[in-house]
């Protein structure tokens, strides 16, 4: 298997003089026989000898880029626990050199971009992979990109990426749910097919993509929903978009027209403003919402009760922050189902958006989007909010 931070051609004159070679070899041998007149049997099944070609001929397969940012496909075992594992132990191009067969799909570049947890991400991480990604397609360096990425941000990270990246070619993230050097690592046979979704000239226009367990989800739907099992990422609002196995890869519709909004990354910058997410339980007051006020944040996200509810006294508090500014979402801590506006709360009075289909994490990211680029009315971010739903 062969990597490199730039593909090199397989030339005309390579191929002249490897064909030269089998040409010189053959009337050697040819000569040698009629000499000590050696016949060779013939067979049905004979044929002229071939030229060997290279596997990763880069006329004959696309380029994809393999961003490495740690996570527990990149983990190691530790010692402290039987399934204990310390995250981003192992390098992206280690990763690439575990998975048999993955240089039939492609011509693979990695860079690592980054070594952590996927705990540890944040905005600079973020920016670093937007940028790389966005330059890697306008110049056509890559007909693809594959991010390996931990599992527990990765919904965020893949939402952040859909909303910044323009263009249509495919971007897929990846990871494991058990380390490199578990027993029955998951990691590689995600790899491998994460990289053949990548390639398939059907994910082209799809947008960023998660790809784990023989499953194809789209940035928008798709969120961990298990601590441990393989199949953890469901799409629970709408279903997988796909299916992949290492002999086909099969949508299950067509790739959509519009994929909700799309951010100018030259407008942004690489700290995003602060929005924080405010859990809601019972016996609720206001002081976490109070203080996140005084604090400086710039949005609240309401991880609600139900359909995105909260006490009179959190209620309360929230119209306190409207009131100085502060744009409020009320999203819902419940794993499914939509936060409509103007059921048990009224959002017209109160002055609120309603988060409909994204659950409080990706319900933060786009707001913390939208207040980067100066848009800051209810109405209109609320219209944003209902850009991706089709």
């Amino acid at each position: 298997m062969q990597f490199k931070t730039k593909v090199v051609p397989f030339t005309s004159a390579n191929l002249h003089c490897s064909v030269k070679r089998h040409a010189l070899l053959g009337a050697a041998l040819a000569t040698l026989c009629l000499v000590s007149g050696f016949v060779a049997p013939v067979s049905a099944h004979s044929t002229q000898p071939e030229v060997s070609m290279p596997q990763t001929a880069p006329h004959h397969l696309p380029h994809v880029l393999v961003l490495a940012t740690g996570g527990t496909i990149a983990g190691k075992a530790d010692q402290r626990s039987a399934i204990g594992y310390d995250a981003g132990g192992v390098g992206g191009k280690q990763l690439i050199d575990g998975v048999p067969g993955i240089e039939q799909l492609a011509n693979i570049t990695v860079e690592q971009v980054a070594n952590i947890g996927s705990q540890n991400m944040n905005d600079a991480v973020w920016f670093a992979l937007a940028h790389r990604i966005q330059h890697a397609f306008e110049t056509h360096e890559a007909d693809a990109v594959v991010v390996t990425h931990g599992t527990d941000t990765m919904e965020e990270t893949a939402f952040f990426l859909q909303n910044v990246i323009k263009s249509k070619y495919p971007v897929v993230l990846t990871g494991a749910m058990r380390p490199s050097t578990a027993i029955s690592a998951d990691g590689p046979a995600n790899m491998y097919e994460a990289v053949k979704v990548a390639t398939s000239e059907q994910a082209q226009g799809r947008g960023v993509m998660v790809v784990l367990n023989d499953t194809i989800h789209a940035a928008r739907w798709v969120s961990k929903t298990s601590t441990t099992d393989l199949q953890t990422f469901v799409s629970v609002n709408a279903g997988p978009i796909g299916y992949v196995d290492p002999a086909s890869v099969r949508f299950l519709a067509p790739a959509p027209q519009a994929s909700g909004p799309v951010f100018d990354l030259t407008r942004l910058h690489d700290n995003l403003p602060r929005v924080e997410i405010i859990y809601g339980h019972s016996n609720m007051d206001a002081r976490q919402i109070d203080n996140a006020v005084r604090d400086g944040a710039k949005g609240i996200v309401l991880a609600g009760i139900g359909d995105g509810n909260a006490s009179t006294e959190a209620l309360a508090g929230l119209d306190r922050a409207v009131a100085k500014g502060v744009a409020v979402v009320r999203a819902s801590r419940v794993g499914t189902g939509l936060v409509n506006r103007n059921v048990e709360v009224s959002d017209d009075q109160h002055g609120y958006v309603a988060s409909y289909d994204l659950n409080p994490q990706k319900a933060r990211i786009l707001l913390q989007l939208l207040l980067a680029t100066g848009v800051t009315s209810a109405t209109q971010i609320q219209a944003a909010f209902g850009n991706g739903l089709y």
